[in-house]
């Protein structure tokens, strides 16, 4: 693009940032994606100066089958990278850098930001960039030299797009294509796209062994990309195993499952030699436990909410958790998720994620409680809103 366009977009950046409140028409020529992630980061408390990103030791158990996909296709996804002058970066969905590849044009640039793996790239970190908001809106954005919230990528531009698992259509992870605020193309974001592309094509391929746990709304297994024919009980079971990968004893998986209810363990016992003869090699003894990566739809919401991530947690929570389970552990883990949820939902002030939940979950008097603090009381929905809440007189 032509240089000089890009260095009035710069200036009319930073003319914007002055100014903490935009008229809307200001708002659009900026995008209003970038305006709302700077107000998040304005209210982040990043400490002034920063100039790189945390790094997280930790490796998050959802990341496996992406890094397995990687395994497939880096070697088309660094020929790309080194032919365009650019770093490449595949994050998990708490915004934890998990891989990248660069050209030697942005090595250095990319390491003295840790752009690289085991950086945290969360919008309350770092502030905005294009990584932490496309997670955020669940889109395809760019984030240009200085919509940048952190100085130091000033010279940077970014494209990014949500990397979705093939069958379950749910977001896994985000690519990230960046280079130089000189080098900007305005193939950039479909660039990112292809290369998304060619990852999640690699997640179809590596997908041998795959089990998945649907929680929410009607609970199942998919194995290898299909239903399994479970009871319910089996299905609680696995979820059980899912939340303590460190495995459990007989005693204490029992009493998992069934509480305080008169079910021999010969019963258990039962339930897990079919589980075992079902999922040949992948169910362990002594103690019961899962041999490889599990997913599931709780585990993304567990993640998303853990990274600050609302949106994202919202679209993985679809009905009740185990509705109908009479297991104290599943019931247990509901009410403190339920309790995380609320918690992320009194904190938020995206008014429209929350008339979003609201409208799926009409029950959910924790959004109404937080829409009549961010709604003015002159507005028609508010006094709407005030009719929902039960009258506790």
């Amino acid at each position: 693009m032509d240089k000089n366009k890009l260095l009035e977009q710069r200036r009319h950046i930073d003319q914007s940032r002055c100014h903490v409140t935009l008229s809307a028409n200001e708002a659009d020529q900026i995008r209003q994606s970038i305006v709302q992630s700077w107000r998040r980061s304005d209210g982040a408390k990043i400490p002034l100066g920063r100039k790189q990103a945390p790094l997280n030791p930790v490796s998050s158990e959802q990341s496996f089958y992406l890094k397995k996909a990687l395994a497939y296709c880096q070697d088309q996804l660094q020929h790309i990278t080194l032919q365009s002058s650019m770093v490449m970066a595949v994050a998990d969905i708490g915004s934890t850098i998990i891989w990248t590849t660069t050209s030697k044009r942005m090595q250095k640039a990319a390491e003295d930001v840790n752009f690289v793996a085991g950086g945290y790239w969360g919008e309350t970190q770092v502030g905005t960039n294009a990584l932490a908001l496309s997670l955020k809106t669940q889109q395809s954005t760019c984030v240009f030299s200085n919509e940048h919230y952190m100085a130091s990528v000033h010279d940077w531009v970014c494209y990014a797009t949500p990397i979705i698992e093939p069958d379950t259509k749910q977001v896994v992870g985000v690519l990230d294509l960046s280079t130089t605020w000189q080098n900007h193309n305005q193939f950039g974001v479909f660039a990112a796209e292809r290369c998304a592309s060619i990852l999640q094509n690699a997640l179809q391929a590596c997908r041998r062994h795959h089990i998945y746990i649907q929680g929410f709304h009607t609970p199942q297994v998919i194995f290898d990309g299909n239903p399994l024919r479970l009871s319910p009980r089996q299905v609680e079971i696995l979820a059980v195993l899912a939340l303590c990968p460190q495995g459990m004893s007989l005693d204490c998986l029992h009493q998992a499952i069934y509480g305080e209810r008169k079910v021999s363990q010969g019963t258990l016992k039962a339930e897990m030699s079919q589980l075992r003869d079902t999922l040949t090699g992948l169910v362990g003894s002594r103690p019961y436990r899962l041999l490889m990566p599990v997913d599931g739809d709780f585990l993304r919401v567990e993640q998303a909410l853990n990274a600050g991530y609302l949106e994202a947690a919202i679209t993985s929570y679809v009905g009740m958790f185990f509705g109908k389970t009479e297991s104290p552990f599943l019931c247990t883990w509901r009410h403190c998720l339920e309790a995380r949820l609320s918690q992320a939902i009194y904190h938020s002030d995206q008014i429209d994620l929350l008339l979003q939940h609201l409208s799926n979950y009409p029950d959910a008097i924790d959004a109404v409680d937080r829409l009549i603090e961010l709604i003015p009381n002159n507005a028609s929905i508010h006094q709407h809103l005030s009719d929902v809440v039960p009258d506790t007189k």
